[in-house]
């Protein structure tokens, strides 16, 4: 006699097959949302990717997205005609900078707030955190009249130099600071290592992974700035690649493949970001989830 489920009025054997059935139903769903919202972001990319081929890039129809000939001769002429390379290595040489010298500013920021007897070091946090509602444009007339007086427009210092305070990354470093045992502490306090030593030779080691994180978020943010080398840089040899996309545009916009050198010139300049974004994927991920510690 086959024993019914009290439950579900079926047999144990066939309510767990259903039970799977559904679980298997549910999860080829997810995917499948997965799947579509993944090649929804990616859409954008592709077709860039695609257009970056063709000797023109004006596209009216589906059938115009396929793939060129030309993607050599377009990389090369938006690299070495029109000096793409040189936008490029401006932007990374500013991103490099950003995010040394804000590293190590927001790594002494966050030593002071956590580890140091500080008055009113509460108040002096939440005036930190209060930086990050002031919108960035707010700023640019008083920062620009500065950088101006002080000489350094038309330099890397005026295109540097404002970024490297940062709020978000001292908040994070903070928190993660605050995860670290305070036995560990205590116990270099009785070593009688100073604070210097106890940064370089427990904090840096032990937030590494965090520390790259950090590092990647502030490069891709360094990286993709347009509006205040826009501002500030008044030679087109010293500008940045997010501005060099505008100049190419207008210095192709007489020929045929405008559209075309806008595309490999968009591709060009997301290799770097997400080349690290790729290859940094783990240690980004610990810094997104760094307040569940």
């Amino acid at each position: 006699m086959t024993r019914i489920d009290t439950l579900t009025g079926t047999p144990p054997s066939d309510w767990a097959e259903r039970t799977a059935a559904r679980l298997d139903g549910s999860q080829l769903g997810l995917h499948l949302l997965t799947g579509v919202a993944v090649f929804l972001l990616l859409l954008p990319v592709l077709v860039a990717l695609v257009v970056s081929t063709k000797e023109s890039g004006i596209v009216t129809t589906v059938g115009d997205l396929v793939p060129g000939r030309a993607a050599v001769e377009n990389y090369r002429r938006a690299l070495v005609t029109y000096g793409f390379w040189r936008f490029m290595l401006n932007s990374f040489l500013m991103a490099v900078v950003v995010v040394v010298g804000k590293l190590l500013i927001s790594l002494l920021a966050a030593l002071a707030l956590v580890y140091y007897r500080l008055p009113y070091k509460n108040l002096v946090f939440l005036f930190v955190l209060f930086t990050l509602l002031l919108p960035v444009p707010v700023r640019f007339i008083p920062l620009y009249r500065l950088i101006v007086e002080l000489g350094w427009n038309n330099s890397l210092l005026a295109i540097t130099v404002p970024y490297l305070a940062s709020a978000t990354t001292v908040f994070i470093l903070r928190q993660h600071f605050l995860s670290i045992p305070a036995s560990l502490v205590e116990t270099a306090k009785l070593d009688g290592v100073g604070p210097v030593r106890f940064l370089v030779s427990v904090l840096i080691p032990m937030s590494r992974a965090v520390l790259v994180g950090v590092s990647v978020i502030m490069f891709v943010y360094a990286w993709n700035q347009y509006l205040w080398p826009l501002v500030v840089v008044d030679t087109e040899s010293l500008q940045v690649a997010q501005v060099g996309l505008s100049l190419l545009r207008g210095q192709a916009s007489s020929g045929e493949v405008a559209w075309s050198m806008v595309m490999t010139g968009s591709v060009l300049t997301l290799l770097p970001p997400l080349a690290l974004l790729v290859l940094f994927r783990k240690p980004l991920l610990e810094t997104f989830t760094i307040q569940q510690k």
